[in-house]
């Protein structure tokens, strides 16, 4: 049997996640302050904020997942853990994490835990966005007895990250580049997100 050296995520950022509904309600509670996570304070990162919640509600009520999705999860028969590093300000992150918690749900031995980027800025240097981008939302998805990881993902499919350095490139705004990615996941209804996880998960 050959073994590879994997790479391991330290069990000090575990410590500090939060779950799913943790998360939200700090979110939630945040915004009631005016306030959002991270370090960085201002009323359109507080704008964005609250239609992100808005976009969590809608697609945790919306969410169905794809039978052979929920099929490959439930053939998992080891612990893993999922580790996502967001923030409450990144509207790819709003789009994804229901997904990514509709799919832990399936299967009790998936335990998904969120960190904040910003606050774990060690963490998200090991998983750049083309060696140079702290693009988030990251998701990591670990062996939980020995925190080795199976494999990473993000911070969006692999079409719309195309689209968006295609966006990016041309000097759109950031605000045009932001409806389009947006339009972009409701016409996609989650389904790119599922299938690139799947993908993942049947080659780990």
């Amino acid at each position: 049997m050959i073994t590879t050296n994997r790479k391991k995520v330290d069990r000090k950022y575990l410590s500090e996640a939060m779950d799913y509904s943790t998360y939200r309600k700090l979110v939630d509670d945040l915004l009631l302050e005016g306030k959002v996570t991270g370090p960085q304070q201002s009323d359109s990162l507080a704008h964005y904020t609250k239609l992100n919640v808005q976009r969590m509600q809608r697609i945790d009520k919306t969410v169905q997942l794809l039978p052979e999705v929920t099929e490959t999860l439930q053939q998992i028969s080891g612990p893993q853990t999922w580790l996502v590093i967001t923030e409450g300000w990144c509207g790819d992150a709003a789009q994804i994490l229901p997904v990514l918690n509709a799919m832990a749900n399936v299967n009790p031995l998936i335990q998904l835990r969120l960190v904040l980027r910003d606050s774990n800025l060690e963490l998200i240097d090991q998983y750049l966005t083309d060696g140079t981008s702290r693009s988030i939302p990251k998701l990591v998805v670990l062996d939980s007895e020995t925190l080795e990881e199976k494999f990473n993902w993000g911070p969006r499919p692999t079409v719309l990250q195309e689209l968006y350095k295609k966006m990016r490139t041309e000097g759109m705004e950031y605000a045009a580049i932001a409806q389009e990615l947006h339009a972009w996941y409701a016409k996609n209804k989650t389904e790119s997100i599922q299938k690139e996880i799947l993908k993942k998960l049947i080659e780990a």
